[in-house]
């Protein structure tokens, strides 16, 4: 017997090591490493290097603007990001599933930009904002599309939601509708039965049946919000000036681009690492709690 049990665990382990080598050479050690060069002056290049404690921390935190500015920036963009993109594929999701013959092509149509690289629809839309919204307000009523989509500060914010959403919406929309194939349907006929309202069927019946789902999405937009970096390098750059920039972007510059600070980007990434962190265990922990409760 302990003979069999080594062998089952030998071969176990032959079968997760390469997944693991690769997680372990590609992730957690660079992970690692960084937290570690977080504490340091490295610039990325040099050998030498010096340990600096919390300093960079205190830095980014307490003196760079720009980092502040990026910061409120993305909380700002995710708040907006978790709520349209789960709404509007929610109710994409719900239209979609009434129907019954065309299912399949509104699947594919909805889910077909989720396809295309983010980089390559950033510049996609890029050309739509500059060149073909102004050529229709040209041609018609709607005034309203001929003004600065990225060169303005104050509707670039929209600019790059509209890219995202339209990137990322047909993603969230499988998931609730493989979610809402899977509430049964005796239920909804019994709601039907006791007088319940279409809003009312969906509101206690569909919705704490598909709660699993809505965590799921939930979490995943959530981590795609912080960790944003394509679209807003693809429309604005960040710009104009700094007022689209991300923490992402912020960090990418500050080690890449311009100054090489290493050492100070790997301790703004230690930071969003943490926020991501705190807040998807408490999202979490919220709805997972709503879940034990339907």
């Amino acid at each position: 017997m302990p003979l069999k049990r080594y062998k089952k665990y030998v071969s176990l382990l032959m079968f997760t090591a390469p997944a693991f080598l690769l997680y372990a050479v590609f992730l957690l050690i660079p992970t690692l490493g960084g937290m570690f060069y977080s504490f340091t002056d490295w610039n990325g290049l040099n050998k030498s290097y010096h340990f600096v404690g919390f300093a960079n921390f205190a830095e980014a935190l307490g003196e760079d603007s720009d980092f502040v500015h990026s910061l409120w920036f993305t909380l700002k963009y995710v708040v907006f990001m978790v709520v349209l993109q789960n709404a509007i594929a929610l109710l994409l999701a719900v239209l979609i599933e009434t129907r019954t013959r065309s299912k399949g092509f509104f699947r594919t149509v909805f889910f077909m930009p989720n396809m295309i690289s983010i980089i390559i629809s950033s510049f996609m839309w890029t050309f739509v904002f500059t060149q073909v919204l102004p050529q229709i307000a040209e041609k018609t009523a709607l005034a309203f599309l001929d003004q600065s989509w990225i060169g303005n500060p104050s509707v670039s914010f929209y600019s790059i939601l509209i890219v995202s959403l339209w990137n990322g919406v047909g993603y969230m929309l499988i998931i609730y509708l493989a979610a809402l194939q899977g509430v049964p349907q005796h239920l909804k006929e019994a709601a039907v039965i006791d007088g319940a309202s279409p809003f009312q069927r969906f509101l206690h019946v569909t919705v704490p049946m598909i709660t699993h789902a809505i965590t799921i999405c939930f979490f995943l937009t959530l981590n795609g919000a912080f960790k944003v970096f394509e679209v807003v390098y693809g429309l604005t750059g960040g710009g104009p000036g700094r007022s689209t920039q991300v923490i992402t972007l912020n960090i990418y510059e500050e080690a890449f681009s311009n100054n090489f600070r290493y050492g100070y980007a790997s301790a703004k990434s230690v930071i969003l690492f943490v926020m991501i962190l705190i807040i998807t265990f408490i999202q979490i922990s919220v709805m997972k709690k709503r879940e034990v409760e339907a």
